[in-house]
């Protein structure tokens, strides 16, 4: 017999950062789901992933408070702000003509 999907919840957690704190843990808890399991699982399967990037998430949860997620790939912003943070340095570093962490300079 099938279980009953009881609804979906939408997340966005950053990878491997998973913890009971707001928007995850009110999410889950006022529909009487297992905070920890999902947390636990959630960074386990996200360990392979750049700690912190966005990750949206679909949880499908039944009427017998299991439940399942599936994870979708970070948004493009994330990617295209990373992209342009990284231009934006190599830019300052040739326009200055030093690295800004190698302690010389001001």
């Amino acid at each position: 017999m099938a279980k009953k999907v009881a609804g979906y919840i939408k997340l966005q957690v950053p990878a491997g950062q998973a913890n009971p704190s707001p928007p995850i843990g009110p999410a889950l808890g006022q529909r009487g789901l297992n905070i920890m399991m999902f947390c636990k699982d959630f960074n386990a399967a996200s360990k392979e992933m750049e700690p912190g990037s966005p990750v949206p998430v679909v949880i499908t949860y039944f009427q017998d408070k299991s439940f399942n997620f599936a994870m979708k790939t970070p948004p493009a912003s994330f990617f295209l702000k990373k992209a342009l943070e990284s231009e934006r340095l190599e830019n300052a570093r040739r326009w200055f003509g030093r690295d800004s962490n190698d302690g010389s300079g001001p």
